[in-house]
């Protein structure tokens, strides 16, 4: 069976040229390729003997992902689906704003958590992307702010397709691949885990001591009402949710927010507001991103006008609640929050 080239180390690199009678440095140069000019195939290993590609090619290759195809929204957002290698698609986006340049990644193809209000939330998760498929995301990201932009990605959020946590190895190797010296060198700090409330693996984030931030989607500020929309909330309850939220911080001090859309007639009223600014005071989150609803045709939420989000808004920061209200981007393209995999990840 073929290997993954991408998933040997250095050290195991060094210990195969041995084997073969190669020169260590040829580890480098195979290494060199693999993460810094992210080779997709080995014939491209232009300063290895042609016998030394031969051998690994008869091993190993490598799984890149594949750009399939681009959509622009008119706000210069841009949504890519994304081939892998074993014909299944996820999405990604790229948001442009005056002052960064996003990538929005998925870490599953396709999601097991149901939530009501998602569209990949009424897929059958097929299986988790690998970590180097995550890489492959981002590098493919990067190259299109380059084209697009002129410069690189600054910051990446785990907020696409599937539960980041329910991938928590690929996602953990992933992140250690574009944060260190010999990937993308991006600091961990521009980096955001948004999770549906995986409370165990909150913890184990803590226990990891991570560096890069950690977003929860809440949506709604009881357990009867996150019950009704995520199923999650059955097995990891708020009270659940608020302990691990606070060991995370005490370990890592790092920035926590909380993800809340707002849902016309549902959790849009001023007692919900209450029961978010009570749930805010009981975890030292740095900040609420109000986001608003962008519609599906599997679900029947509706986005409330915009009087009723300026007065959900005004509330919350009446009682000195650090809130900032998220516009859509890519909506028309549906590539905004909620949105993705409208397009399905079915093999061809």
């Amino acid at each position: 069976m073929m290997k993954n080239l991408r998933e040997i180390s250095l050290p195991e690199l060094e210990g195969m040229m041995a084997a073969l009678g190669e020169p260590k440095f040829r580890a480098a140069q195979i290494h060199d390729w693999v993460w810094q000019k992210f080779a997709a195939d080995i014939n491209d290993m232009t300063n290895l003997s042609k016998a030394l590609r031969e051998k690994l090619a008869q091993e190993f290759f490598i799984p890149k992902v594949k750009m399939h195809h681009s959509q622009y929204s008119s706000d210069g957002t841009i949504k890519n689906r994304l081939q892998l290698h074993d014909g299944y698609f996820v999405e990604s986006v790229l948001i442009p704003t005056e002052k960064r340049l996003t990538a929005c990644v998925s870490s599953q193809v396709g999601c097991s958590l149901s939530c009501k209000f998602c569209a990949t939330g009424f897929m059958e998760r097929k299986r988790n992307l690998d970590f180097d498929e995550i890489v492959d995301e981002v590098t493919l990201l990067n190259e299109l702010a380059q084209k697009h932009y002129g410069k690189n990605l600054s910051n990446i959020v785990f907020m696409g397709m599937g539960e980041p946590l329910l991938n928590y190895k690929n996602m953990m190797m992933a992140i250690d691949k574009i944060t260190s010296p010999d990937g993308l060198g991006m600091s961990p700090r521009r980096i955001t885990v948004s999770t549906a409330g995986v409370a165990k693996m909150i913890r184990q984030l803590a226990d990891d001591n991570v560096k890069f931030k950690l977003a929860l989607s809440l949506h709604a500020a009881t357990d009867a009402k996150r019950n009704e929309i995520m199923a999650i909330n059955e097995t990891n309850n708020l009270a659940t949710l608020i302990d691990a939220l606070n060991y995370f911080y005490k370990a890592t001090g790092n920035e926590i927010t909380f993800e809340y859309i707002l849902f016309k007639k549902f959790n849009d009223s001023e007692i919900d507001a209450d029961d978010l600014i009570r749930l805010y005071r009981k975890v030292p989150a740095d900040l609420i991103n109000i986001i608003e609803y962008n519609p599906i045709d599997a679900a029947k939420f509706e986005k409330p006008d915009e009087e009723t989000t300026e007065a959900f808004m005004k509330h919350l920061t009446a009682h000195k609640v650090n809130v900032r209200l998220r516009r859509s981007r890519g909506k028309d393209i549906d590539a905004a929050c909620g949105q993705l995999a409208n397009v399905g990840t079915e093999k061809p």
